[in-house]
């Protein structure tokens, strides 16, 4: 059993997912307002408006004082232009699209628990292992998991916004390291991405766990790291 001062906690599709799919619940919302946008398109246009607006604004454009509100909907409005929504009468639409759906992510019950991690967190709890939640979110994370039911399970939360590092950026996890004042070989962190989970906390200098997916596990990562289930957690770890 290896013997922790701290787990840190990957969020998104580790403890929390989405109730519905992006592209569904953005068609949803064009449709309430008289536009029909496929599921897909969306999907697609959101993926691809996500990645160049984290490119040219990280950590929700903290540099440029711009937050993330405001990077929220910049990217909605833009998810949609790419669907065609690009002509001048469309800008107050847009406008009230993205207003509405920043809302709706805002709120719990636009998320659910995955299977098996209130009762983790509970079971760790009660072992006396001190958590925290070390996201890529931004500032309303801690929030949302109170909404969610999760948040009393965390000593703190630290998110990318106001952290001023994303992962796979390792900083991050220093920085958790410093405000938990734990060491990096008595701290382990669990997450479902290799690069921005298993591999950045490593490159920290922490343990990792990597929650296992659908397809084969990356290489390099001994069995004893992966999870099948959240449930596995506490049998592999205990307070130092």
């Amino acid at each position: 059993m290896l013997r922790l001062q701290l787990l840190t906690w990957d969020v998104k599709d580790t403890l929390l997912r989405l109730r519905l799919p992006v592209g569904e619940s953005y068609s949803a919302a064009a449709r309430s307002r008289g536009l029909e946008v496929s599921p897909r398109a969306v999907e697609a246009a959101f993926r691809q408006a996500h990645r160049e607006r984290s490119r040219r604004f990280p950590n929700y454009g903290r540099a440029r004082g711009m937050g993330c509100e405001a990077w929220w909907l910049g990217l909605v409005r833009d998810t949609f232009r790419r669907c065609g929504l690009a002509r001048e009468e469309d800008a107050g639409l847009l406008a009230a699209l993205a207003e509405q759906l920043y809302r709706d992510y805002s709120r719990a019950e636009s998320w659910e628990p995955l299977p098996g991690a209130p009762e983790t967190l509970r079971r760790l709890r009660e072992m006396g292992l001190p958590m925290a939640a070390v996201s890529n979110f931004d500032r309303r994370l801690a929030e949302l998991l109170r909404g969610c039911g999760l948040r009393g399970h965390f000593s703190w939360v630290l998110n990318a916004e106001e952290a001023g590092f994303a992962k796979p950026d390792p900083r991050i996890f220093l920085e958790a390291l410093r405000l938990s004042g734990a060491e990096p070989g008595l701290a382990a962190h669990v997450g479902d991405d290799y690069e921005h989970d298993y591999r950045a906390a490593r490159q920290a200098g922490m343990h990792a766990f990597l929650l296992a997916g659908t397809g084969p596990p990356p290489s390099g990562v001994p069995r004893e790291h992966l999870l099948e289930s959240l449930s596995q957690l506490p049998g592999r770890v205990g307070k130092a």
